[in-house]
């Protein structure tokens, strides 16, 4: 009996983690949090109910998983647009990371999280809160940034870091958005390079 257990306790999930993971943010990105049904996503990612509970718990603690995936992943551009030399070039980066991820040729268009927040009821209050906080968390990165460059003299000393923070990530989700209902690329960023024309010089 106990080595039937062990070997029971031991045996491997049989699947692939990582790309059921992969397989799961894809569908929330393509249906939102309330579209991707339970039977949705365990189709997409290849495995029974009981397996996803098993290794990820509930559909909140799935998306949960998937959006820090998304973030390490298809939206890691903020992140590197950070480490950009100007302010300006930030901006541009983060507008041009916008554009190109939510553009994907071989992908669901638009944005994993503003997907997922646009149609969260009452019933997914945890998870409207859970991509509130993922925002802010982005945009609070941006000001800090931002900040540094008004200390650095690289923004005018006028310059709000909080209301331009609150502007490109502004425009990038209402970019994101016009992804998701199909305009172009290329227009997408024509758009961005508009919005940057007024950008403040120090």
């Amino acid at each position: 009996m106990e080595t039937r257990q062990s070997s029971a306790i031991g045996r491997p999930r049989g699947f692939d983690t990582e790309e059921a993971l992969e397989r799961a943010m894809l569908v929330f990105w393509e249906h939102g949090y309330e579209g991707a049904s339970t039977a949705v996503l365990t189709r997409a990612m290849g495995i029974s109910t009981t397996s996803m509970y098993a290794a990820f718990g509930n559909k909140e603690q799935l998306f949960r998983r998937v959006l820090e995936r998304y973030s390490e992943g298809p939206s890691a551009y903020l992140t590197r647009a950070l480490d950009e030399p100007t302010a300006h070039g930030v901006a541009a980066a983060i507008l041009a990371g916008t554009v190109r991820t939510t553009t994907r040729p071989a992908g669901p268009h638009g944005c994993l999280g503003v997907q997922s927040a646009l149609t969260t009821s009452d019933a997914g209050k945890e998870v409207r809160e859970l991509l509130v906080a993922w925002r802010q968390d982005g945009c609070c990165r941006v000001r800090d940034r931002f900040q540094r460059a008004v200390d650095d003299g690289d923004l005018p000393p006028g310059a709000d870091p909080r209301l331009l923070a609150r502007y490109v990530t502004t425009l990038a989700y209402g970019l994101a958005v016009q992804a998701a209902s199909g305009v172009r690329r290329d227009e997408l960023q024509e758009l961005a390079d508009a919005a940057l024309r007024a950008w403040p010089l120090p």
